[in-house]
C-alpha cells in the first residue's frame, strides 16, 4: 500500500494547562516534583482553582510528537479521543491547523475532554496531574486500518497501557502495522507506567516493537537497575533501535552493537521541560521515516527538544523544518 504518512500515532488526547509554581505550592498540594499522577475530575477542579494563571494548549504525548513531525514538514496522522466540548474543539483545531490528520469522532456523552495540570518550577521541571476523561474512551473501533496501513512508522504511547479499551485499540494498531510491514515505535511515557505494566511492556517490546523511546529513569525502571549502561544494553538486545534521553547529557541511540552518543542542543534558558521527550521523538521519527542516519535522527530530536524547552507549551513555536535547515540538518 502507498505510504501516505511518515508517522501515524495513537495516544491520549489531552489539553494541557501550564502554570508557574514554587516548591512551597508543590509541597502544600502533596505533589511529587517532576512526577506525573492520575487524578479524578473533582481533584482536577480543586487543583486548578489554586494554580497560578496559566496557558491552555493542546497536548498529549503522541499528539505533541505528530505536531512536531508536521513542523519538520512530515506527513502525520493521529488517533485519539476527545469529547464534544470546548476543550475537545480546541484540541482538534490545534492539531489540524498544524497539518496533522485527525478525524476520530468525538465522544457525544460521557467524560469531558482530558486535561493535564502542569506546574512548572523555576528550574523548568514540570509536575503533572492528569485527568484522563474522554481519552480513555478510545476503542478499537476508532482505529482506522487505512491510516495505520498507510503509515511508514506507527507510534504508540505507553500511557495507553492503563485503560483496558485503549489498550485494545493499541493492540489493534500494532497488529495492523505488523501485518503490513510497517515499523512500530513505542514510548515508555513515564516510570510509573513502567512500574505498573513492566511485564506486559517487556513482552510487547520483545515481540512487536522496532523502536523504543525512553528516558534514563524509565529504562532503568524497566530493567530494575540503577546502571544506565546495563539498562540500555538490555533494551538494545530486545529491539532494533533504542533511543534513550538523558536531559542535559543528550541521548544515546543503540542499534545492535552500535552506540551513538548525541549532544544536547544548546538553549539559552530552560523555561519548561514539558514536551521535551515528545519533540525528541518527533525529530527522530521524522529523520528515520526519511532515511536519515541514526546520528542525524538523534540530532534532529535534540534540536526539537531544545526548541520546546525554551518556552511554555509542549509543541513547537517555530518551524522545525526551517530551524533544522539553519543548522544544516
Amino acid at each position: 500500500m502507498t505510504e501516505l504518512y511518515d508517522v501515524a500515532a495513537i495516544g491520549n488526547a489531552i489539553v494541557d494547562v501550564i502554570a508557574p509554581a514554587d516548591e512551597a505550592f508543590l509541597t502544600s498540594e502533596g505533589l511529587s516534583k517532576g512526577a506525573m499522577m492520575l487524578i479524578d475530575e473533582a481533584r482536577g477542579v480543586d487543583l486548578y482553582s489554586r494554580m497560578a494563571p496559566g496557558v491552555e494548549t493542546s497536548g498529549g504525548s503522541a499528539g505533541n510528537t505528530v505536531a512536531g513531525v508536521a513542523s519538520f514538514g512530515g506527513r502525520a496522522a493521529y488517533l485519539g479521543k476527545v469529547a464534544k466540548d470546548q476543550l475537545g474543539d480546541v484540541f482538534a483545531h490545534d492539531l489540524r491547523a498544524q497539518g496533522v490528520r485527525f478525524d476520530v469522532a468525538p465522544l457525544g456523552a460521557g467524560p469531558a475532554t482530558a486535561r493535564c495540570l502542569i506546574n512548572v518550577t523555576p528550574d523548568g521541571q514540570r509536575t503533572m496531574c492528569t485527568y484522563l476523561g474522554a481519552s480513555t474512551e478510545l476503542t478499537a473501533d476508532d482505529v482506522d486500518p487505512a491510516i495505520i496501513e498507510a503509515a511508514r512508522i506507527v507510534y504508540l504511547e505507553g500511557y495507553l497501557f492503563d485503560p483496558f479499551e485503549a489498550r485494545r485499540a493499541f493492540a489493534k494498531a500494532a497488529g495492523l502495522a505488523r501485518a503490513n510491514g510497517r515499523q512500530i515505535a513505542i514510548t515508555l511515557s513515564d516510570a510509573f507506567v513502567v512500574e505498573r505494566h513492566r511485564g506486559a511492556l517487556m513482552e510487547f517490546i520483545e515481540t512487536q516493537v522496532d523502536i523504543v523511546f525512553a528516558n534514563e529513569a524509565e529504562v532503568c525502571a524497566l530493567f530494575e537497575t540503577p546502571d544506565f549502561d546495563a539498562a540500555v544494553n538490555a533494551l538494545a538486545s530486545r529491539t532494533a533501535i533504542a533511543a534513550v534521553t538523558r536531559s542535559e547529557q543528550g541521548s544515546v541511540i543503540a542499534a545492535g552493537e552500535a552506540r551513538h552518543e548525541i549532544w544536547a542542543a544548546a538553549v539559552d534558558k530552560v523555561v519548561d521541560t514539558t514536551g521535551a521527550g515528545d519533540q525528541y521523538a518527533a525529530g527522530f521519527l521524522y529523520g528515520l521515516a526519511n532515511d536519515r542516519s541514526l546520528p542525524v535522527c538523534g540530532q534532529l530530536g535534540s534540536l526539537a527538544a531544545a526548541e520546546v524547552i525554551s518556552h511554555y507549551g509542549p509543541r513547537p513555536q517555530v518551524s522545525l523544518k526551517a530551524l533544522a535547515a539553519s543548522r544544516g540538518l
